[in-house]
Parts: structure tokens; C-alpha cells; sequence
């Protein structure tokens, strides 16, 4: 991986993160069409330092949500800041179980699996193509449906089943407000990814021979700049517009990733 590949992968990673199409399957349909020989574990530690980028962004963005959640809480009351944060840990078990006990199997999903990314794609624009055809309540997230929601969260952990597409799906096919499962689905993530990068600095996993320090720093960079840029203007699309269009950006892009990986 050179300079140039860690910017555009960044900038990918950036642009992608927001939008229900998969930021960590254009990743791997990114590496793939780069030609970037990776280890299956060198190549998972870039991806999620790229996440931890755009999980910052997040933060910086949504900062004003942040403060009011941490505001509440210290309150020590059973109030609507509390609540919510209680949702967010229950959304987060599922993904958090998959992580510990199936983080070697996801590694070798990490590895340039341009047909298995093509799939999994396709997957995703279904579920987006049934979401749009949900009606939509205008309920806010219970208890139950953020377990729900946690879940498809855990399943979003195979490239190209868009994270944000499965959650987002799943919180409108069970009857929720947009507007909230757009909110709810971008600040789950962050506790998440920011809990991966602890993990991975006490096991030693993160060092300058995984990609080449370098090369993080850039991507991350990248992907930092990009998510500011893509969360300030995409996010609004995102509650806005169709999902069905995400559904046939999705089919096609699928489609076109298990030819190059039949043929290629």
C-alpha cells in the first residue's frame, strides 16, 4: 500500500461511511480494483482504524446531542438522556458477543473477497428496497427494537452489508420515526469502534508494521476529513431521500463486484 492508496481508501471510507451502501465493502472492492496484498489481519486493522476516523467525525458533528446525553446523565435520573444511553449498550451486546468470539473468522472476511463483498451487497439492497416500502410510524426506538437493531448491527460486520443501510432498515421495517433511527444508528457505532481500537491497543495489535504507521495516520486523515465533510451534507440525504435509490446503487455495484471477481 502506497500514499496515494491510503488517501483514497481514506476518502472512500469517508464518503461511504454515512450512506447505507457499505463503507467496508467499497473498502474491500477498493483494495481489490488497488490490488493491495494485505494480510487478512493487516488488512482489517486498516479498515478499522478508517472507522475509528469516521466514528470520530461523528462525534465532532454530533457533539451537541453528545454534550445533552452526557449532560442528563449526570443527573442520575431515569430521564430521556439516560434512557437512551441505556439503549445504545443494549444495541451495542450483540455486535460486542460477535466481536470476541468471531473476531479471527471476520479477519479472513477482510481479504479482498470481491464476490463474497458482491453477495452481501445485494443482501443489503434488498433489505433497503423493504424498508422503503415500510411505512413509517414515527415511533420512537424502544428497548426491544434497539436489541433488534444491535443485531442486524452484529450481521452490518460483514463487508458489504452497509451498517448504517441494516440498521437504519431495521429500525424503520419496525416502525420508527427516521429522523430518530438515523441518529440512533450513527451514535451505536461510536462506543463500539472506539472499544475495537482499545481492545486492539492492550492485545498489541496496533503497531507501525500493520500497514505502515505512515500510511495509518494518512487514511486516517483521510477518512477524517472526508466523514466531516460527507456527515455535514449526507446525513440530511440520508433521512431525506429514497432509500430505494441506495437499493439500486447497491444491486448494481453488487452486480458488477461478482463479475470482476468471476473474471478479473
Amino acid at each position: 500500500m502506497d500514499t496515494l492508496d491510503a488517501i483514497i481508501l481514506g476518502i472512500i471510507q469517508g464518503l461511504t461511511e454515512f450512506l447505507p451502501v457499505s463503507s467496508s465493502g467499497h473498502l474491500e472492492l477498493g483494495k481489490a480494483i488497488l490490488g493491495d496484498s494485505s494480510l487478512p489481519e493487516e488488512s482489517m486493522m486498516f479498515t478499522v482504524v478508517l472507522h475509528f476516523a469516521t466514528a470520530l467525525s461523528t462525534i465532532v458533528v454530533f457533539r451537541k446531542d453528545i454534550f445533552k446525553i452526557f449532560k442528563g446523565l449526570f443527573q442520575f435520573k431515569w430521564n430521556e438522556e439516560t434512557q437512551f444511553s441505556a439503549k445504545i449498550i443494549i444495541s451495542m451486546i450483540p455486535a460486542a458477543l460477535i466481536g470476541v468470539f468471531f473476531e479471527d473468522y471476520l479477519e479472513e472476511l477482510f481479504g479482498g473477497s470481491v464476490i463474497f463483498v458482491g453477495f452481501m451487497l445485494i443482501i443489503t439492497a434488498l433489505l433497503l428496497w423493504l424498508a422503503d416500502k415500510a411505512k413509517d410510524t414515527g415511533k420512537p426506538v424502544s428497548f426491544m427494537n434497539a436489541f433488534v437493531i444491535g443485531v442486524s448491527q452484529a450481521i452490518a460486520m460483514l463487508p458489504g452489508i452497509s451498517r448504517s443501510g441494516s440498521t437504519i432498515s431495521t429500525s424503520v421495517l419496525l416502525g420508527n420515526d427516521k429522523t430518530k433511527a438515523a441518529r440512533f444508528s450513527f451514535l451505536m457505532v461510536v462506543p463500539l469502534i472506539f472499544g475495537k481500537i482499545a481492545k486492539d491497543l492492550m492485545d498489541g495489535n496496533i503497531t507501525e508494521e500493520s500497514v505502515g504507521g505512515s500510511h495509518l495516520i494518512i487514511g486516517f486523515l483521510a477518512a477524517f476529513l472526508s466523514g466531516l465533510i460527507a456527515c455535514t451534507w449526507m446525513i440530511s440525504l440520508v433521512k431525506k431521500s429514497k432509500l430505494s435509490y441506495f437499493s439500486i446503487y447497491c444491486f448494481i455495484v453488487g452486480i458488477i463486484a461478482i463479475a470482476f471477481g468471476y473474471f478479473a
